[in-house]
């Protein structure tokens, strides 16, 4: 069993729309797949109905934009087959509004340094109508003040700590919500909850925290950020508390940081199974 559980498409930051990204998948041979929409269900059901018709099982996700107040860090979560995920709806809301006043705050000030207009920038973002960095930089590359998504030119305008739209940047993990509420959210729509990526922001002590108190159901072992040595120690972490390994490819299409296909990384076959059983079977 081949299953990529951590994909994007055009209702957040990726650059593929949701059939691409299963026809994509089909192509790679990509037997399972969760595509995981940054604070959005939107793709849910057409999503699972594409993936019958293709012969990809797919599985109902979110990511869920969430902050370890302790450490003042960002921290994903990773939902999946929440049962009721109307329950889910407020939080995925009022972050995506958070997250699309920033948006065009940020592009507003880059119009300002680099003369476009701004509808140049928000024909990347219809398809979920929300701004985000890559799109910003889509639209530059495409008047020619960069060749590269991820440069000089980025940098200037989104280093968390000079860049020209620095306090946009700050104001993400200012406006998420705490870890822990959005994990009480997630198990009372029935969700499997699994800390996303946790090289990406240090999560590692975070896990050991919510893994030790019964919180969270998984972690994303197999990720692009994570190297072998970092790799085992997340699975000593699953072997301890008893959690789910999982991984994905965190296929984004153009607007990925490095070149990434739909199935570089892939869950295990035995935890694809446990999320399945649970998603089936939980009570929310």
């Amino acid at each position: 069993m081949r299953a990529d559980l951590h994909c994007h498409t055009t209702l957040s930051d990726g650059s593929l729309g949701i059939e691409e990204v299963i026809a994509q998948a089909k192509r790679n041979n990509i037997d399972v797949l969760s595509i995981t929409d940054h604070d959005n269900l939107a793709s849910t059901s057409r999503a699972v109905i594409l993936g019958q018709r293709y012969g990809i099982r797919v599985l109902p996700a979110v990511e869920i934009s969430a902050v370890d107040g302790t450490r003042g860090r960002k921290v994903h979560i990773l939902c999946y087959m929440p049962k009721k995920p109307d329950r889910l709806e407020g939080l995925c809301l009022r972050t995506s509004e958070a997250r699309k006043k920033r948006g065009k705050e940020m592009a507003l000030k880059v119009i300002e340094q680099y003369p476009i207009a701004f509808e140049n920038i928000l024909r990347y973002a219809a398809g979920g109508k929300t701004i985000y960095k890559c799109h910003i930089m889509h639209a530059l590359m495409d008047y020619g003040y960069t060749t590269e998504l991820y440069g000089d030119v980025y940098n200037k305008l989104f280093n968390a700590e000079d860049g020209l739209c620095a306090e946009q940047v700050r104001m993400e993990t200012e406006h998420n919500p705490d870890v822990r509420f959005a994990l009480e959210l997630i198990h009372s729509a029935g969700g499997t909850a699994v800390i996303a990526h946790p090289k990406v922001y240090n999560s590692f002590e975070l896990i050991e925290e919510l893994a030790s108190q019964g919180k969270i159901e998984g972690i994303e072992v197999y990720h692009e950020s994570a190297d072998e040595t970092e790799e085992e120690q997340l699975l000593d972490l699953c072997q301890q508390y008893g959690l789910l390994p999982t991984g994905g490819s965190d296929f984004h299409g153009f607007y990925n940081h490095y070149a990434i296909s739909l199935g570089y990384k892939f869950t295990p076959e035995e935890s694809v199974k446990a999320i399945i059983t649970r998603g089936e079977h939980v009570h929310a």
